[in-house]
């Protein structure tokens, strides 16, 4: 005679894996997990394409560059590329502006978006969401609609050929507002309502309590900011003259002529420009995700 056996309790059975974010997630099969791996390496490689071109374009002689088929690796290693534009151009003083004003901008943009996040997600006035929703709609607005007005405003100020014209136009940015503010909704009402019950100001509130637990958030917009900034071409182009004001961007176009261009030396330039960028987001990456993914939350 055959007796049924009893369940084992709830506590004893196994459970699916959960995801990052709580969500009890069903178990894939080694099949899914193969396939996903695989889609993600020849993703990673595509993306690692144009750097690679860039790194074996900077180790060639001008007329390899554009060659097809691409010839990865070269015959000939040209390491003293990267020793000659040393000599061609002053990139040390192209590098130490580009550095300057990335910093400036990125903390003049980490400090007042997150100030006004603060203002949209937990104070309460009249015409908030109205104001936040006609602030963000700013970033539809291409660059190039408002491009001239903004020369003419400098030039009328004699701040062109300055770093205070970039400074003052890039140091408050919708984005920065938004991806900040949403990160603060992930925070409970309750914690600031208790610190006004204590007695701690608004700015107490957002200097002790608020960034303290936005550090992932605060990370990944002073990535982005700094990356963007470091990156631009537009804004020094426009309004630097000066050869000592140029960045490490303008100081690679020294190197496109009137009839041709010097590729090899252009790529060397780019791959030196770039190892800055590669180190900061190596150091940042865990901060960078973790903010990007929690931002989105609660909206």
């Amino acid at each position: 005679m055959t007796t049924l056996r009893e369940a084992p309790p709830a506590a004893a059975r196994p459970r699916p894996p959960s995801g990052p974010d709580g969500v009890d997630r069903p178990a894939r099969g080694p099949v899914r997990t193969a396939a996903t791996y695989v889609a993600l390496a020849v993703v990673t490689a595509l993306v690692l394409v144009p750097f690679g071109w860039m790194v074996s374009s900077s180790l060639k002689r001008d007329n390899e560059v554009l060659t097809i088929p691409i010839e990865w690796i070269p015959d000939e290693l040209r390491w003293s590329n990267f020793v000659d534009i040393w000599q061609r151009i002053p990139l040390l003083t192209y590098l130490g502006n580009s550095a300057f004003l990335a910093v400036t901008i990125t903390l003049l943009q980490v400090l007042s978006g997150s100030f006004a996040a603060y203002g949209f997600a937990k104070v309460r006035f009249p015409g908030r969401d109205a104001l936040f929703v006609a602030y963000i709609a700013t970033i539809a607005v291409p660059w190039q609609a408002y491009m001239v007005p903004q020369y003419i405003m400098m030039q009328r100020a004699e701040l062109t050929d300055t770093y205070w014209s970039i400074i003052l136009l890039q140091a408050f940015g919708a984005f920065g507002v938004f991806l900040m503010r949403q990160y603060y909704m992930s925070i409970p009402d309750d914690l600031c309502e208790a610190a006004r019950i204590d007695g701690l100001s608004e700015y107490g509130i957002y200097w002790r309590i608020m960034l303290p637990l936005s550090r992932p958030a605060l990370a990944s917009l002073a990535l982005l900011t700094f990356v963007n900034t470091w990156n631009d071409y537009m804004g020094p182009f426009i309004y630097l003259t000066s050869n000592e004001l140029w960045t490490v961007q303008l100081g690679l176009r020294s190197f496109v002529g009137q009839y041709e261009a010097e590729y090899a030396m252009i790529m060397a330039g780019a791959v030196l420009s770039v190892l800055p960028i590669l180190v900061i987001f190596l150091l940042g990456q865990r901060y960078f995700i973790r903010g990007i993914a929690t931002s989105g939350l609660k909206g």
